[in-house]
């Protein structure tokens, strides 16, 4: 007899407990479509029905249950919309209002809950013993319209660093210590797990190169089992907070602006009105000011692709660190009291 492939098997463990996440929000009704002239022809433009409001699709994305109590992952991205409602679908038959409890911005993590009892849950894995080379399954909601949909493959790459743009909001990001697989990894599939030969998730779906084939992200596991036990603990993600908006330099940013420094993290305001120092901030009582450079944090040169935020992450709330600034081209040490992000 045929010995089928262990994936089979995985499939059968996996599937039972990856989600589909439905995005829908309250936009106003369309009662019809009129004509408006434009350009001596004419535009076709919808006609809302005045006061009135209808539930509407907007989006969707993967998850998977990581407890029989309903405690759910997905990527930040696919529940970035605090305005949205989320509906998770187990089943056919099986939908459930989901709740956002928190998201972790930096690593590109969301954690949600459903209210029901033994359900069906995935088993974490180590994401610091991955090998390269070593056989993955990725599994998720493709295209949005393909449920439990299975590629198999190998990890490709480790500790890859990208910067990722949100198809819908066009919001770019920087994610570090990504998997790189080359299992193919498709819109719709984002928060859906990575999973090794023991059926354990080692990874959560996250991005795609587009314009290639088979390149695709992962975010490593570990990242989540962290974010996961503070939510459980506290009821949100704890993160440390300095409290300065910033760009970080590259080459072209210092020629173009005639800065003195290629490196480093520029305090600068992202808007007119705004204060590029928060208000009552760690960063405000060390005498931070907008137009300083951050070169170091903790000892750590702050580039792209070790960001501030990175340096910042491994911090704990209340822990004294020092940055080198530069300030009027003269470098100087700061200490800093780390808080809390609210």
């Amino acid at each position: 007899m045929e010995q089928k492939s262990k994936i089979v098997e995985i499939a059968k463990r996996v599937c039972p407990a990856v989600i589909t996440i439905v995005i829908s929000k309250d936009l106003p009704k369309i009662e019809g479509f009129y004509m408006m002239p434009f350009g001596g022809g004419g535009v076709i433009m919808p006609k809302f029905k005045k006061g009135k409001k209808e539930a509407t699709k907007i989006g969707g994305g993967s998850g998977f249950i990581v407890s029989p109590d309903g405690y759910t992952v997905t990527s930040g991205h696919v529940v970035v919309d605090p305005e949205a409602d989320y509906t998770v679908i187990l089943e056919p038959k099986k939908k459930y209002p989901a709740k956002v409890l928190a998201r972790d911005p930096i690593n590109d993590i969301a954690i949600l809950k459903i209210n029901d009892k033994k359900l069906p849950y995935l088993e974490l894995g180590d994401s610091d013993k991955i090998e390269l080379g070593e056989e993955v399954v990725a599994v998720g909601n493709a295209l949005g319209e393909f449920h439990d949909t299975l590629s198999a493959g190998i990890v490709s790459g480790l500790s890859r660093y990208i910067l990722a743009t949100d198809h819908l909001s066009q919001q770019a990001e920087r994610l570090r210590g990504l998997i790189q697989t080359d299992a193919a990894i498709n819109p719709g599939n984002s928060g859906g797990p990575l999973v090794n030969m023991e059926g354990k998730v080692i990874g959560v779906n996250t991005a795609m190169v587009m314009g290639a084939q088979n390149i695709g992200f992962a975010i490593p596991i570990n990242y989540v089992k962290k974010d996961l036990a503070e939510v459980k603990k506290y009821g949100k993600i704890k993160i440390p907070f300095l409290g300065v908006k910033y760009i970080i330099l590259t080459k072209e940013v210092a020629e173009k602006n005639k800065l003195p420094v290629d490196h480093g993290a520029l305090i600068v305001r992202e808007t007119l009105g705004e204060s590029a120092v928060v208000k009552g901030s760690a960063a405000e009582k060390a005498g931070l000011k907008e137009f300083d450079i951050i070169l170091e944090a903790k000892g750590e040169k702050i580039t792209t692709e070790n960001p501030l935020s990175s340096i910042l992450q491994k911090c704990q709330i209340g822990e004294e660190i020092e940055l080198k600034i530069l300030r009027d081209k003269k470098e100087k040490i700061v200490k800093v009291k780390l808080g809390e992000k609210k």
